[in-house]
């Protein structure tokens, strides 16, 4: 189902899980899931520097593991990161045991206190273990950057016109989401800035 934002449903159901972030300034939270990825990365991370932003990366650990010189570049530049399992497995077509094993194996890479699921799915027997060691984040906004049926106008404009204070938003550095995101990240950026919203990371 296409949603750019989240059903207020879904949060009351799923209240433990992180949707937005309560702010006290004009902020926004922007997110990028599946990196680090060779030129995507750092063209994003030299965006979000014109406007001195900044952001969070919900890293895989296998592309941690493949490019570290990507990843120590997005935490010298003072992003945060969040753990997006070792290799992007679907909870909800994986067993328990071994989707808790690639979480960890992605701990072993690096380590950080948030996590958001792959798809953002998640079995509810795992949703209580998880929240032991992380904060789940999911996001209020999605971009929908990966959908090649959008065009970069549609995903800047699924961002825009969804926004509010403390929005959590999804991007993707991905290779399946390069044009889009190419073309509507600079719109998005561009736009926060002009309204005078921050931009900030979790």
């Amino acid at each position: 189902m296409y949603l750019p934002k989240t059903p207020e449903i879904a949060k009351k159901l799923f209240p433990k899980l992180t949707w937005r972030q309560d702010s006290e300034d004009n902020a926004v939270y922007l997110t990028f899931d599946d990196g680090p990825t060779p030129a995507i990365t750092e063209w994003v991370l030299n965006q979000l520097r014109q406007y001195n932003a900044k952001a969070t990366f919900f890293c895989l650990g296998k592309n941690v593991v493949r490019y570290p010189e990507i990843f120590e570049e997005l935490l010298r530049s003072g992003h945060s990161i969040g753990n997006h399992t070792f290799n992007h497995l679907n909870c909800w077509e994986t067993p328990k045991e071994r989707f808790l094993s690639d979480i960890a194996s992605c701990e072993k890479v690096f380590h950080s206190k948030l996590f958001r699921p792959p798809y953002g799915k998640l079995k509810p027997g795992l949703r209580s273990k998880i929240l032991k060691n992380y904060q789940i984040v999911m996001w209020d906004v999605m971009s929908y950057d990966f959908d090649k049926n959008l065009n970069p106008k549609q995903c800047a404009d699924n961002v825009m016109n969804n926004i509010s204070n403390g929005s959590i938003i999804v991007f993707h550095d991905s290779i399946k989401a390069k044009d889009n995101l190419k073309n509507s990240l600079p719109i998005v950026l561009q736009a926060l800035d002009k309204a005078g919203i921050q931009m900030k990371a979790l």
